[in-house]
């Protein structure tokens, strides 16, 4: 019975993703960010009950390829999409919309610049198929993981929501600054760099320092700068990963 214990967390992932989908195309941020950040929490949650019960099987990791498609690899591709048809047609009042017949406006006669958001979500797909055939991603990740750039990708609308101002706005709805997170975003997800894993085999500090300072890090920048610290956390993240890997090759 207990093997099937993580397969339920990836299938709530997979839920969670799903809802996350619709509340981003009907531009519901609040409730798309919530249900996104729940997939995310099922997503950790799954392997680590598989490692602590023991019952990881191949099934169980193609499960949680396909969830983190959706979650962290279809959703970021809508929200760019959205952001980027706002940023052609002026909508930021789209972001308060609640009614369908409102939100399906996002097929608009823009043409197909929108469309370039997919690029994420292409790119997800692509890191993924490759993550399940690399036996050597275990301790850490060869380009950015897909979580994490989902992250990133979603904190924009949600600063425009609380953060927002006349600067921040017209930065993020710029269609430009969209298309180059887009790229910069797709190339990273694939970018032959090695970031660390949040995989704690012990509780020792000497064995997951910099797992703790990542932490203890991200943890003030959310306290401080809430929604903002999210493009913070996640540039923390790869430079930590690379001064390490600098650091290492140094000592070899």
């Amino acid at each position: 019975m207990k093997q099937y214990i993580p397969n339920v967390l990836t299938l709530l992932n997979i839920f969670c993703g799903c809802l996350a989908v619709v509340f981003a195309i009907w531009n519901q941020w609040d409730l798309m960010a919530f249900f996104f950040f729940m997939g995310i929490i099922f997503d950790y949650f799954d392997g680590l009950v598989a490692r602590i019960l023991d019952v990881q099987t191949e099934l169980g990791i193609q499960l949680d390829s396909l969830a983190d498609m959706i979650t962290s690899g279809l959703v970021p591709g809508i929200v760019m999409f959205q952001l980027l048809n706002m940023s052609q047609t002026g909508g930021w009042n789209m972001l308060h919309m609640t009614e369908m017949t409102e939100s399906m406006n996002w097929i608009s006669a823009e043409g197909i610049f929108p469309f370039l958001g997919f690029l994420i979500t292409l790119a997800s797909g692509y890191r993924l198929a490759r993550f399940n055939i690399d036996e050597n991603q275990v301790s850490s990740f060869i380009g950015l993981p897909t979580p994490a750039n989902a992250l990133l990708i979603i904190s924009f609308p949600l600063i425009l929501m609380y953060h927002g101002n006349d600067q921040l706005n017209m930065i993020i709805l710029n269609p430009w600054f969209l298309v180059g997170v887009v790229l910069i975003s797709s190339f990273l997800l694939n970018a032959p760099i090695e970031l660390f894993a949040m995989k704690f085999k012990n509780w020792s500090f000497k064995d997951n320092a910099l797992r703790y300072i990542f932490v203890l890090v991200s943890l003030v920048l959310i306290g401080t700068m809430k929604f903002l610290a999210i493009p913070a956390i996640v540039l923390f993240y790869i430079i930590s990963s690379l001064l390490s890997n600098f650091g290492a090759s140094k000592t070899e």
